[in-house]
């Protein structure tokens, strides 16, 4: 939609792992980037610091294959928090000075203005879709070529193999353009405007909005592709039903597809029995899709993430992500350890400039390797550590992971856990789970110390007798259980698992609850 961009860089911190990620979408389509350093008001930051930030953010331009053109930059220096800019390195503009007008005449004077053709038929590509309970579906973009007006006929149209397909025909209703950061309707709009329309229910991102007479679709955006897939399904556990409103497969599906028609980076696939396969970009994206789902009321099982992989010339394929990691340096072994377990690989590693005692690690890794990694990370770092993950490339399989994680124990009995039980099972392992708390056959209380899975009674009550003891009423002291966020729950369980969500709690179980079906499934050979 835009013909320019503004890349803003911490002036003490300079470009950042994320920074890479933005800056080679923006030359990828031939953009011309401002550079904006911000908080220069800082005490640390000198006029040195920012010309070392500027020099690293045009290395960083150079690795990214920037143009002769795009490396031509213009810098500007600000401080958003006092709101000024300065196209010269100062702490203190003068009085007169002390706005924003340096950025906006620098946007005036390097971005373009829009190539396109008035006289032309009207086109739009859709870039943005939101939804209105009196208007429908209501369609962002930038008009491409032409004039529209309230009341003009027109048809969606998207690019397919054999050429455009129609979606749809309608007529412009509403007609919406952005003032400042409010919507104002308009009657008229022409080439080079960015505007909303209503009118239409079918188009989605990327299709083609056109004049009736157009019959060819504008090229649209490739967008990465999903890596990771999991399975909602309806919540069929003993304890289903107590905390949620929103219970059944149909109510679980339409939500799912009402996420996908407005969230582009989804897919949902029907499947067997009243479940959906829900595809992403990572865990973390289905993670906060499952969290909403969970605030709104809605109670499911959800599968652990899956890795999409892909089949090229007989060659097994798997996504490998790039990662970028800063710690201090007493972590870095304990990192390079966890991560080779993971099947990552090194490709840079050096001190961070500007920090004592920090490295950055730059590592390729499988999507599957990096499935719950976040927490563990987090833990080992004690917190200091930063990581940022994106998508890199489909390559070769790197086969199996080493020794990830140990067992579970699984609970056998059904009812309210007691403290007495868990007394005498702590010397098993960790425990997920506190006294008061409802247990049932199949469900997963905590991690066993062995790399083999238990079966445990965690319910079991204290038998009452007549007679006395000394050690009758022994007070039970317990160690704090490990209680698990959603987040790292869908990194912990294992193929054989499920997550039960619902509005007040989150369950790890087993897939099958009986104790002979899962013996027997044990013995199948693992796909």
């Amino acid at each position: 939609m835009v013909e320019g961009a503004i890349l803003v860089v911490d002036a003490g911190e300079g470009p950042l792992a994320q920074t890479k990620f933005v800056l080679a979408k923006a030359l990828k389509y031939g953009l011309r980037p401002i550079l904006l350093l911000n908080k220069v008001d800082r005490p640390a930051v000198s006029e040195e610091t920012c010309d070392e930030v500027e020099s690293l953010v045009f290395d960083l331009f150079a690795n990214l294959g920037a143009t002769e053109e795009q490396l031509d930059f213009p810098v500007l220096y600000a401080s958003a928090k006092e709101g000024w800019a300065s196209t010269t390195f100062t702490k203190d503009p003068p009085a007169d000075a002390r706005n924003m007008s340096q950025l906006l005449d620098a946007v005036v004077r390097h971005v373009p203005p829009p190539n396109a053709s008035i006289d032309a038929p009207f086109q739009m590509l859709v870039s943005m879709m939101e939804k209105d309970f009196y208007l429908g579906r209501i369609l962002t973009g930038r008009i491409y070529s032409g004039i529209v007006r309230v009341g003009d006929r027109v048809h969606g149209l998207r690019n397919k193999d054999s050429g455009a397909e129609k979606i749809e025909d309608g007529k412009v209703v509403k007609l919406m353009k952005k003032k400042g950061t409010n919507m104002v309707l308009t009657d008229c709009a022409g080439a080079g405007d960015i505007i909303s329309i209503a009118g239409l229910s079918s188009p989605a991102i990327g299709h083609t909005v056109a004049t009736v007479e157009v019959m060819s679709a504008l090229p649209t955006v490739e967008l990465d592709p999903p890596t990771i897939s999991m399975t909602f399904g309806v919540n069929d556990s003993p304890l289903a039903g107590r905390d949620g409103s929103h219970l059944t497969g149909g109510r679980i599906g339409d939500r799912l597809m009402a996420e996908a028609e407005t969230n582009l980076a989804i897919n949902v696939l029907p499947g067997l029995s009243e479940s959906f396969e829900v595809q992403g970009r990572g865990e973390l994206q289905l993670g906060i899709l499952i969290e909403n789902m969970r605030r709104e009321g809605f109670e499911l099982s959800v599968s652990p993430p899956k890795v999409m992989y892909k089949t090229e010339n007989g060659q097994k394929l798997e996504p490998v992500e790039e990662v970028t990691i800063e710690v201090n340096d007493e972590h870095v072994g304990l990192i390079m350890e966890a991560l080779s377990h993971r099947r990552a690989e090194v490709t840079d590693m050096g001190p961070v400039s500007g920090t004592v005692g920090r490295t950055r690690l730059c590592l390729t890794c499988p999507s599957r390797g990096l499935v719950g990694y976040r927490s563990v990370f987090s833990s080992d770092t004690r917190g200091t550590g930063f990581m940022h993950r994106a998508f890199h490339a489909y390559e070769n399989f790197r086969g199996p992971l080493g020794n990830v994680r140990k067992g579970v124990l699984v609970s056998m009995g059904f009812g309210t856990i007691t403290a007495h039980a868990l007394m005498s099972l702590e010397a098993r392992g960790t425990l997920f789970v506190t006294p008061g708390m409802e247990a049932y056959d199949g469900m997963i209380v905590g991690e066993h110390s062995r790399d083999t899975d238990l079966d445990v009674n965690p319910v079991r009550a204290k038998e009452l007798t007549n007679i006395r003891a000394a050690t009758k009423d022994d007070n039970v002291k317990l160690t704090p259980p490990r209680l698990m966020t959603l987040e790292e729950a869908i990194g912990y369980v294992a193929s054989d698992e499920l997550i039960e969500v619902t509005p007040k709690s989150i369950r790890l179980r087993k897939k099958y609850l009986d104790v002979n079906k899962r013996k027997a499934m044990s013995k199948r050979p693992k796909e």
